[in-house]
């Protein structure tokens, strides 16, 4: 019965514990006078990739990667056809030529070198399906790429920005935020993986399931609540961005960092979500380009929202 109440508080010490890591990393970077669009594109980023960097590290160690593959390809899923969906109900949500020009095509490649590097196998001397180290150096490489992207991204566009302004705190407050963040990722990291593992034992079922679904959608909720505040408020460059910029961390960053750390066994399984993350981030450059403007409107959303609940009843009849 604790490892049941620990795997839902440890989704509550995972997203606190990526909030007050952010908010004190932000507060130095603001002390260095670093640039609000530099720390909302690198620091707040990363902050709300860290759920799905912890679970996958630690599923990694406890020799359970099913979990930690699906509950990245399930949140990038997830990112797209739910937390869309839900904003874009919320409030329609314009697209920049930027971002279904460069970023989502760029998500859309990095899915599909992860699908190749998957089920290639180039560096990888066995007959076994596994994004080798060697992978997850090439993953890391193309992510340091993006990151060249945001860097010139947030030179052009540093008059422009009207995003949230980080409050400055003194160097002790930030210092201790950073480190009751960092134990906060790391317990809630620990127990989640633990009770997933558990749960796909009780009940018969995959860990990989349990990956896709349960904890891909639990480590989704800083992406969902931050797209969903954004598009109440009309800010909807930051709905969709962090969306996308989320979907290429889980790819390049979190599964990168992850393989070239162990390599992960990969379940060719896992295509059928990979093709669905294609289908998903092909149909949201096709509501963008289909039409008289480039905006993802409430009927759009609300047809990302149904896709969304077909996953789900497809993950459910597979096991």
């Amino acid at each position: 019965m604790l490892v049941y109440l620990l795997f839902i508080v440890g989704f509550v010490f995972l997203i606190k514990g990526a909030d007050l890591l952010v908010d004190g990393a932000t507060s130095i970077g603001k002390k260095f006078n670093v640039s609000s669009i530099v720390i909302g594109l690198t620091i707040v980023s990363f902050g709300t990739s860290l759920p799905e960097l912890l679970v996958n590290l630690i599923a990694s160690y406890n020799n359970s990667p099913d979990i930690g593959v699906g509950n990245v390809l399930g949140s990038n899923v997830a990112n797209i056809l739910l937390i869309l969906g839900i904003s874009a109900l919320i409030s329609p949500l314009p697209i920049t030529k930027n971002t279904y020009f460069i970023e989502v095509p760029f998500s859309l490649t990095a899915t599909l070198l992860v699908g190749f590097l998957a089920n290639a196998s180039i560096f990888n001397t066995t007959n076994e399906f596994v994004i080798s180290q060697n992978d997850g150096l090439v993953l890391l490489f193309f992510f340091f790429l993006f990151m060249g992207y945001v860097y010139i991204v947030s030179k052009q566009r540093k008059s422009e920005f009207n995003g949230e302004e980080y409050n400055e705190m003194a160097m002790p407050k930030s210092v201790g935020l950073i480190v009751v963040g960092i134990l906060g990722l790391y317990f809630g990291g620990k127990w989640v993986v633990e009770g997933a593992i558990e749960i796909a034992r009780f009940f018969n079922m995959s860990e990989h399931f349990i990956g896709l679904t349960v904890i891909a959608i639990g480590t989704s909720l800083p992406e969902l609540v931050t797209s969903a505040i954004a598009a109440f408020k009309k800010d909807t460059d930051i709905a969709v961005g962090n969306v996308v910029g989320s979907n290429i961390f889980n790819l390049l960053w979190i599964l990168g960092l992850s393989a070239s750390i162990k390599p992960i066994p990969y379940d060719v399984i896992s295509n059928s979500d990979i093709f669905m993350i294609i289908a998903s981030s092909t149909a949201l450059i096709l509501a963008v380009v289909v039409g008289k403007r480039p905006i993802i409107s409430r009927w759009e959303g609300f047809f990302f929202l149904v896709a969304y609940i077909w996953y789900i009843v497809f993950l459910i009849q597979r096991g």
